[in-house]
Protein backbone atom coordinates (compact mmCIF):
# COMPACT_ATOMS: atom_id res chain seq x y z
CA UNK A 1 0.00 0.00 0.00
CA UNK A 2 2.12 2.89 -1.26
CA UNK A 3 -0.40 5.66 -0.51
CA UNK A 4 -2.32 5.99 2.76
CA UNK A 5 -5.75 4.43 2.52
CA UNK A 6 -8.80 5.79 4.30
CA UNK A 7 -10.28 3.23 6.70
CA UNK A 8 -13.30 3.51 8.99
CA UNK A 9 -13.28 1.12 11.96
CA UNK A 10 -16.63 0.46 13.67
CA UNK A 11 -15.77 -1.39 16.87
CA UNK A 12 -16.88 -0.77 20.45
CA UNK A 13 -13.85 -2.37 22.15
CA UNK A 14 -11.04 0.14 22.58
CA UNK A 15 -8.38 -2.59 22.81
CA UNK A 16 -9.33 -3.96 19.40
CA UNK A 17 -9.39 -0.48 17.86
CA UNK A 18 -5.88 0.07 19.21
CA UNK A 19 -4.78 -3.29 17.81
CA UNK A 20 -6.16 -2.41 14.38
CA UNK A 21 -4.48 0.98 14.47
CA UNK A 22 -1.16 -0.66 15.35
CA UNK A 23 -1.62 -3.18 12.53
CA UNK A 24 -0.97 -0.50 9.95
CA UNK A 25 2.55 0.81 9.51
CA UNK A 26 3.38 4.51 9.68
CA UNK A 27 1.75 6.36 6.82
CA UNK A 28 -0.10 3.28 5.55
CA UNK A 29 -3.58 4.33 6.57
CA UNK A 30 -5.75 7.16 7.79
CA UNK A 31 -7.93 5.49 10.42
CA UNK A 32 -11.23 6.90 11.64
CA UNK A 33 -12.80 5.18 14.65
CA UNK A 34 -16.42 4.77 15.75
CA UNK A 35 -17.77 2.81 18.71
CA UNK A 36 -21.42 2.61 17.61
CA UNK A 37 -23.25 1.81 14.40
CA UNK A 38 -24.85 5.24 14.11
CA UNK A 39 -21.54 6.98 14.67
CA UNK A 40 -19.89 4.71 12.10
CA UNK A 41 -22.46 5.36 9.40
CA UNK A 42 -22.11 9.11 9.84
CA UNK A 43 -18.33 8.78 9.70
CA UNK A 44 -18.52 6.77 6.45
CA UNK A 45 -20.71 9.43 4.86
CA UNK A 46 -18.28 12.19 5.88
CA UNK A 47 -14.95 10.51 5.15
CA UNK A 48 -15.81 8.39 2.08
CA UNK A 49 -13.38 5.61 3.08
CA UNK A 50 -11.83 3.01 0.79
CA UNK A 51 -12.66 0.19 3.20
CA UNK A 52 -14.72 -0.34 6.37
CA UNK A 53 -13.88 -2.76 9.20
CA UNK A 54 -17.11 -3.63 11.01
CA UNK A 55 -17.77 -5.46 14.28
CA UNK A 56 -21.20 -7.09 14.66
CA UNK A 57 -21.60 -6.74 18.44
CA UNK A 58 -22.21 -3.01 18.70
CA UNK A 59 -23.83 -1.32 21.73
CA UNK A 60 -26.57 0.55 19.86
CA UNK A 61 -27.53 -2.01 17.20
CA UNK A 62 -26.49 -5.26 15.60
CA UNK A 63 -23.69 -4.69 13.11
CA UNK A 64 -25.77 -6.48 10.47
CA UNK A 65 -28.44 -3.79 10.77
CA UNK A 66 -25.79 -1.11 10.31
CA UNK A 67 -24.47 -3.01 7.29
CA UNK A 68 -27.91 -3.27 5.69
CA UNK A 69 -28.46 0.45 6.29
CA UNK A 70 -25.09 1.24 4.72
CA UNK A 71 -25.88 -0.80 1.63
CA UNK A 72 -28.89 1.41 0.86
CA UNK A 73 -26.54 4.28 -0.01
CA UNK A 74 -22.94 3.05 -0.33
CA UNK A 75 -20.95 0.26 -2.00
CA UNK A 76 -17.77 0.79 0.04
CA UNK A 77 -15.96 -2.52 0.72
CA UNK A 78 -16.87 -3.87 4.17
CA UNK A 79 -14.89 -6.52 6.04
CA UNK A 80 -16.70 -7.94 9.06
CA UNK A 81 -14.50 -8.60 12.11
CA UNK A 82 -16.37 -10.59 14.74
CA UNK A 83 -16.28 -13.35 17.34
CA UNK A 84 -19.29 -15.00 15.69
CA UNK A 85 -17.77 -17.99 13.94
CA UNK A 86 -20.74 -20.09 12.83
CA UNK A 87 -21.19 -20.70 9.11
CA UNK A 88 -24.74 -19.34 9.38
CA UNK A 89 -23.37 -16.06 10.78
CA UNK A 90 -20.92 -15.76 7.90
CA UNK A 91 -23.60 -16.48 5.30
CA UNK A 92 -25.96 -13.92 6.85
CA UNK A 93 -23.27 -11.24 6.89
CA UNK A 94 -22.24 -11.89 3.30
CA UNK A 95 -25.88 -11.93 2.16
CA UNK A 96 -26.40 -8.62 3.99
CA UNK A 97 -23.69 -6.94 1.92
CA UNK A 98 -20.34 -7.76 3.54
CA UNK A 99 -17.44 -8.24 1.14
CA UNK A 100 -15.46 -10.45 3.50
CA UNK A 101 -15.61 -11.99 6.97
CA UNK A 102 -12.86 -12.54 9.54
CA UNK A 103 -13.39 -14.35 12.84
CA UNK A 104 -11.60 -13.04 15.92
CA UNK A 105 -8.80 -13.65 16.73
CA UNK A 106 -7.14 -13.11 13.36
CA UNK A 107 -3.61 -12.36 12.19
CA UNK A 108 -2.46 -8.98 10.95
CA UNK A 109 -1.13 -10.57 7.76
CA UNK A 110 -4.50 -12.11 6.92
CA UNK A 111 -6.34 -8.86 7.64
CA UNK A 112 -4.03 -6.91 5.34
CA UNK A 113 -4.43 -9.50 2.60
CA UNK A 114 -8.23 -9.33 2.88
CA UNK A 115 -8.11 -5.52 2.69
CA UNK A 116 -5.98 -5.64 -0.47
CA UNK A 117 -8.38 -8.10 -2.11
CA UNK A 118 -11.45 -6.02 -1.19
CA UNK A 119 -9.86 -2.86 -2.59
CA UNK A 120 -8.87 -4.58 -5.84
CA UNK A 121 -12.44 -5.78 -6.33
CA UNK A 122 -13.74 -2.26 -5.71
CA UNK A 123 -11.31 -0.80 -8.25
CA UNK A 124 -12.44 -3.28 -10.90
CA UNK A 125 -16.07 -2.38 -10.22
CA UNK A 126 -15.27 1.35 -10.42
CA UNK A 127 -13.65 0.85 -13.82
CA UNK A 128 -16.91 -0.60 -15.14
CA UNK A 129 -18.84 2.56 -14.20
CA UNK A 130 -19.06 5.09 -17.05
CA UNK A 131 -17.07 8.28 -16.49
CA UNK A 132 -19.66 10.41 -18.28
CA UNK A 133 -23.44 10.44 -18.43
CA UNK A 134 -25.41 12.03 -21.25
CA UNK A 135 -29.13 12.72 -21.12
CA UNK A 136 -30.16 14.68 -24.19
CA UNK A 137 -28.13 17.90 -24.22
CA UNK A 138 -27.06 17.36 -20.60
CA UNK A 139 -23.57 15.94 -20.10
CA UNK A 140 -22.02 15.00 -16.75
CA UNK A 141 -18.31 14.37 -16.29
CA UNK A 142 -18.36 12.27 -13.11
CA UNK A 143 -14.60 12.29 -12.64
CA UNK A 144 -14.20 16.03 -13.13
CA UNK A 145 -17.51 16.96 -11.45
CA UNK A 146 -18.44 19.10 -14.46
CA UNK A 147 -21.96 19.45 -15.83
CA UNK A 148 -22.74 21.09 -19.14
CA UNK A 149 -25.69 21.67 -21.43
CA UNK A 150 -24.89 21.78 -25.13
CA UNK A 151 -21.22 22.35 -24.26
CA UNK A 152 -21.90 25.26 -21.88
CA UNK A 153 -20.61 24.51 -18.38
CA UNK A 154 -23.16 24.89 -15.57
CA UNK A 155 -22.10 26.79 -12.41
CA UNK A 156 -23.15 24.05 -10.00
CA UNK A 157 -22.07 23.64 -6.41
CA UNK A 158 -20.71 20.24 -5.33
CA UNK A 159 -24.02 19.36 -3.71
CA UNK A 160 -25.99 20.38 -6.79
CA UNK A 161 -23.70 18.29 -8.99
CA UNK A 162 -24.14 15.24 -6.75
CA UNK A 163 -27.92 15.62 -6.81
CA UNK A 164 -27.97 15.99 -10.59
CA UNK A 165 -25.64 13.00 -11.05
CA UNK A 166 -27.85 10.74 -8.95
CA UNK A 167 -30.94 11.81 -10.88
CA UNK A 168 -29.15 11.32 -14.22
CA UNK A 169 -28.05 7.83 -13.21
CA UNK A 170 -31.72 7.03 -12.59
CA UNK A 171 -33.23 8.94 -15.51
CA UNK A 172 -37.04 8.66 -15.79
CA UNK A 173 -37.18 6.93 -12.40
CA UNK A 174 -38.25 8.42 -9.09
CA UNK A 175 -35.39 8.86 -6.63
CA UNK A 176 -36.73 9.16 -3.10
CA UNK A 177 -35.97 12.12 -0.88
CA UNK A 178 -34.46 9.80 1.72
CA UNK A 179 -32.12 8.21 -0.83
CA UNK A 180 -30.90 11.60 -2.04
CA UNK A 181 -30.32 12.83 1.51
CA UNK A 182 -28.37 9.70 2.44
CA UNK A 183 -26.26 9.74 -0.70
CA UNK A 184 -25.37 13.44 -0.58
CA UNK A 185 -25.42 14.35 3.12
CA UNK A 186 -25.29 10.97 4.89
CA UNK A 187 -27.75 8.96 7.03
CA UNK A 188 -27.80 11.52 9.85
CA UNK A 189 -29.62 13.95 7.51
CA UNK A 190 -32.28 11.67 6.05
CA UNK A 191 -35.08 13.76 7.56
CA UNK A 192 -33.70 17.13 6.36
CA UNK A 193 -36.24 17.47 3.56
CA UNK A 194 -36.29 21.27 3.74
CA UNK A 195 -32.55 21.41 3.01
CA UNK A 196 -33.09 19.11 0.03
CA UNK A 197 -35.94 21.25 -1.32
CA UNK A 198 -33.79 24.39 -1.16
CA UNK A 199 -30.93 22.80 -3.10
CA UNK A 200 -33.28 21.23 -5.64
CA UNK A 201 -34.90 24.63 -6.24
CA UNK A 202 -31.48 26.18 -6.89
CA UNK A 203 -30.52 23.29 -9.18
CA UNK A 204 -33.71 23.67 -11.20
CA UNK A 205 -33.02 27.35 -11.77
CA UNK A 206 -29.61 26.52 -13.24
CA UNK A 207 -30.69 23.72 -15.59
CA UNK A 208 -34.05 24.96 -16.86
CA UNK A 209 -35.59 25.01 -19.39
CA UNK A 210 -33.40 22.34 -21.03
CA UNK A 211 -33.49 19.83 -18.16
CA UNK A 212 -36.78 18.95 -16.49
CA UNK A 213 -36.71 17.73 -12.90
CA UNK A 214 -40.14 16.61 -11.80
CA UNK A 215 -41.30 16.46 -8.18
CA UNK A 216 -43.30 13.46 -7.03
CA UNK A 217 -44.90 15.09 -4.01
CA UNK A 218 -44.08 13.34 -0.77
CA UNK A 219 -41.88 10.79 -2.54
CA UNK A 220 -38.94 12.28 -4.41
CA UNK A 221 -37.64 13.63 -7.71
CA UNK A 222 -37.27 12.43 -11.27
CA UNK A 223 -35.12 13.66 -14.14
CA UNK A 224 -37.14 13.43 -17.36
CA UNK A 225 -35.43 12.39 -20.56
CA UNK A 226 -36.44 15.02 -23.09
Amino acid sequence: MSEPICVVVIEDELAIRRFLKASFGDGEAELHEASTGAEGLTLIARKNPQVVLLDLGLPDQDGLDALRELRTWSNVPVIVLTARGKDSDKVTALDSGADDYLTKPFSVAELMARIRVAMRRAQIQDQSIPSTIEVGLLSLDLAGHIASIGGAVLPLTQIEFKLLAILAQNVDRVVTQRHLLREVWGPAYEDSTHTLRVHMANLRQKVKPTVLIKTDIGVGYRLIRG
